[in-house]
């Protein structure tokens, strides 16, 4: 096969490119982003690696089917403009999902490049070069705005600034219908805010993504919690909205259930990064945002909230930080790329454990865990290996801090005062129709961690596609 000037064969000799990045002894003392990001010639390079397949696996990979290869093609030919215009024929948030998307279980997973040399890390870096697009239009100073079609008279509420309520707000008013955005907090971007470390994603490219959907006409609202500030059937009946969407994730976080988890110095994931992050607690001498800054700290967890919690740990100086973590290396769901980065920033990973106890001092401080070690046993449900306690195999581990990430659950409030929605035993909101994110409850619709559970946030984004498909419909249909 030909592609170009190169075959197959020379296209699969071009290696990987690999990412730069700032050095761990440097990164590990401030919040600046870990990876420095493709140049030019690496980013046409790497395009070059792409195969251009007539039946894309990786766009059917995609949640939001981004023209991976359409993309691609632009970038080796070095026509940067095209190719960014080409993401954001499905996407408005390129430099986010270039940064924190797990492509390696997604797109990368079923590139054929990476299949044939039966490596997914050698796979086309999608993730990589969709970033290098987006930052190449961002530093040029001249950002596209998408077009709006003519005024409808239409008026949708989307609940929830997150990357679900981000995707509906552009595809709902690229149609011409008007949309406001309720925000509870007083920053704008949900979970990429708040739950993203600076290091991976800075706030400046949320502030960009989110500054474009204002140029389309978008208005937000922060500081408006629906539910308390207003009723959910309020914004239909009486505030004269034509459609709601509620994106307002799975902020709820989840303990253990163990002794201890009272104790002073046992935080979850969520506040702790909030106060680092959102309130920006790091910028020590500067920020009035009170923080907890333990010596010795314990993240239990796996995912990449834990991976997030123990490098901002290492960056507020903590001397020492653990992962303890139930099962084994194999089947971590963090992201490969975190838990390496977290590794070479000094996180300490103790793999086959599981605290039943988090042990205190006379005075109600955190002073250890109690530890049990396990083995892994036979596939769950979901296919994992199910960690087996073993008996009589319990020690102590001194530390001051734990921060818990074992996932969140919906925050009720919105849920609790409308019956008219329906919510499964996790407090999920449940659709009606799957295909539009339709809900139980008229001209109402979700998507996101309230309808997922704690997801991704470019799950969240198809979450926000379906569920913007599904409005533009009705109110085309004047239902």
């Amino acid at each position: 096969m030909q592609n170009g000037t190169l075959t197959t064969k020379e296209r699969l000799a071009i290696p990987s490119q690999k990412m730069p990045e700032l050095s761990p002894e440097v990164r590990s003392k401030n919040m600046d982003e870990v990876a420095i990001g493709y140049s030019e010639e690496q980013a046409i390079t790497e395009a070059k690696r792409c195969l251009q397949c007539k039946k894309p696996n990786c766009v059917a990979m995609c949640p939001v089917r981004i023209d991976i290869p359409g993309f691609i093609l632009h970038i080796a030919e070095g026509d940067m403009q095209s190719a960014i215009d080409k993401i954001k024929e499905t996407s408005l948030l390129p430099a986010v999902c270039g940064r924190v998307c797990p492509q390696e279980q997604q797109c990368q997973k079923k590139c054929i490049v990476g299949i044939s040399l039966k490596d997914v890390e050698k796979a086309v870096a999608i993730g990589r070069l969709e970033r290098f697009a987006a930052d190449w239009e961002r530093e040029s100073g001249e950002i596209k705005i998408p077009h709006v079609k003519p005024e409808t008279g239409k008026r949708v509420a989307v609940v929830g600034s997150g990357p679900a309520g981000l995707v509906v707000a552009a595809d709902v008013r690229r149609e011409g219908h008007s949309v406001t955005i309720f925000e509870a907090f007083h920053k704008l971007g949900g979970v990429m805010r708040y739950g993203i470390p600076e290091f991976r994603l800075p706030n400046s490219i949320v502030d960009k993504e989110i500054e474009t959907l204002k140029k389309m006409g978008v208005e937000f609202k922060t500081n408006f919690v629906v539910g308390k500030t207003r009723k959910l059937a309020d914004l239909l009946k009486k505030d004269g909205f034509d459609a709601v969407f509620i994106g307002s994730g799975a902020g709820l976080p989840l303990f253990m259930g163990i002794p201890g988890e009272d104790l002073n110095g046992v935080f979850s994931a969520n506040e702790y990064l909030t106060r680092a992050n959102l309130m920006r607690a790091y910028e020590k001498g500067v920020a009035d945002t009170p923080i907890w800054e333990g010596k010795q700290v314990a993240v239990l967890g796996g995912g990449n909230v834990a991976m997030d919690a123990a490098r901002m740990a290492v960056r507020m100086g903590a001397e020492k930080v653990r992962i303890v973590y139930r099962r084994t290396a194999a089947e971590m769901p963090a992201r490969a790329e975190e838990v390496h980065h977290a590794m070479e920033e000094g996180v300490e990973f103790c793999y086959l454990q599981n605290p039943c106890e988090i042990l205190g001092d006379e005075s109600g401080f955190v002073r250890g865990l109690k530890i049990d070690r396990y083995k892994l046993g036979e596939p769950d449900a979901r296919g994992r290996p199910r960690p087996v306690k073993l008996e009589g195999e319990t020690f102590e581990l001194a530390v001051d801090t734990v921060l818990v990430a074992i996932g969140n659950s919906s925050n009720p409030l919105l849920s609790q005062g409308t019956p008219e929605l329906k919510t499964n035993k996790w407090g999920n909101i449940e659709l009606s129709n799957p295909e539009t994110n339709a809900t139980h409850m008229e001209r109402v619709f979700a998507g996101g961690d309230i309808v997922l559970g704690a997801a991704t946030v470019i799950l969240a984004m198809g979450e926000g596609r379906r569920a913007a498909t599904g409005i533009n419909e009705i109110l085309l249909s004047g239902s």
